[in-house]
C-alpha cells in the first residue's frame, strides 16, 4: 500500500507560477511511476505528467510541455510539479499517483494509488 498526499496548491494570477509537492509512504517509493493528473469542473480526469522510477524518463501532456516540470527526491519519498506560466485553463484538481514501474506513462490505469487531490486555481 502506498499514501500519497499532495500540498502546494492554492490561487494564483496567470502567469504566476505554483509548485506541487507528493508526499509518499508506504513501499519503497523508488520503485514507483509518479504521475500527476488534473480534473476540471465537468471534465474527465487527465494526464499531466509523469516520471519513471529512476527519474530519467518524463512525459508531459502537449498542453503543458515547456510551462510544466516534474521531478522526484527518492530521500524525501517526494514527486513535484512545478507549474510556470499558469494560465487560467489550468485551474483544476491536481491529483498525484504511483503506479509500478514498466506501465505506459501517460495512462491512467497504470496508476495503483492516487492522492485526494490539490485545487490549483488560475486567475484571469
Amino acid at each position: 500500500q502506498v499514501l500519497l498526499v499532495e500540498s502546494g496548491g492554492g490561487l494564483v494570477q496567470a502567469g504566476g507560477s505554483l509548485r506541487l509537492s507528493c508526499a509518499a509512504s508506504g513501499r519503497p517509493f523508488g520503485t514507483y511511476t509518479m504521475g500527476w493528473f488534473r480534473q476540471a469542473p465537468g471534465k474527465e480526469r487527465e494526464f499531466v505528467a509523469a516520471i519513471n522510477w529512476s527519474g530519467g524518463v518524463t512525459m508531459y501532456a502537449d498542453s503543458v510541455k515547456g510551462r510544466f516540470t516534474i521531478s522526484r527526491d527518492k530521500a524525501k519519498n517526494t514527486a513535484y510539479l512545478q507549474m510556470n506560466s499558469l494560465k487560467p485553463e489550468d485551474t483544476a484538481v491536481y491529483y498525484c499517483a504511483a503506479g509500478w514501474t514498466g506501465r505506459p506513462m501517460g495512462a491512467m490505469t497504470t496508476y495503483d494509488y492516487w492522492g485526494q487531490g490539490t485545487q490549483v486555481t488560475v486567475s484571469s
